[in-house]
């Protein structure tokens, strides 16, 4: 907690530096978007963009990060992708807010570990917003977590030549039951929450939790958000 403390004091001496926001709405394709990601990743890392960070909202999907175990898919039948992550199996799906930055850790002096703190501490900023307490964890438990008993977001990220991409999963009004055709990140599928869930309301606006998102993300990363 110090080390984030720190770094926070640290940024908050610091001008925003200019960042890309891509708000890419619902995609039905989940490919598209893991080659999009792939595309910023060169770009940035070859200092032809700065920071990014694109939202999206994926068709119902599997995705397989490095860790992954076979046995952890119950149930076959949704799209599946073995990707460059760490973690195990997750799903993803409408009504889950899911935000990849495409960070430069080497720019901003982040090791891996405080660079997924700072994630988990954008994703708990916002739930704050809603009156969710929140907290992160690391480890076996990397993820954001209500009552340390619930898992509200999920978090899994790559790095190439010190630029990140991958993320965090939000869910908001996330249909839950999908989580039971897996066991998310080895758990059992009833660990899983969402934003509607801990407010007992049926939805949560999907643009107001963007909207904190991206607010939250702006502070904590110190960035001046533009459009492409």
């Amino acid at each position: 907690m110090q080390i984030r403390l720190e770094k926070l004091e640290k940024q908050e001496q610091r001008p925003k530096k200019d960042a890309l926001l891509y708000d890419l709405g619902f995609s039905a394709d989940y490919g598209t978007v893991w080659n999009f990601q792939k595309v910023l990743l060169d770009k940035r890392i070859s200092s032809k963009v700065p920071d990014c960070l694109v939202l999206v909202e994926h068709d119902h999907v599997l995705t397989l990060g490095r860790s992954s175990h076979v046995e952890n898919i119950l149930v076959r039948g949704l799209p599946q992708y073995e990707i460059e992550r760490g973690g195990d199996v997750t799903y993803h799906g409408p009504g889950q807010l899911v935000a990849y930055p495409i960070v430069s850790l080497s720019e901003r002096a982040l090791g891996v570990r405080q660079y997924i703190e700072l994630l988990e501490s954008v994703v708990s900023e916002v739930l704050a917003h809603f009156g969710v307490s929140s907290r992160g964890q690391l480890g076996a438990l990397t993820g954001v977590w209500v009552d340390g008993k619930r898992k509200i977001a999920s978090i899994g990220v790559a790095a190439s030549h010190w630029v990140t991409y991958h993320g965090v999963a939000l869910n908001v009004n996330t249909d839950l039951s999908y989580f039971q055709k897996i066991k998310p990140c080895g758990f059992e599928s009833s660990v899983m929450t969402s934003l509607s869930k801990e407010l007992h309301q049926d939805s949560v606006e999907m643009e107001e939790v963007k909207k904190e998102f991206i607010l939250s993300f702006s502070d904590l990363f110190s960035v001046e958000f533009r459009s492409p």
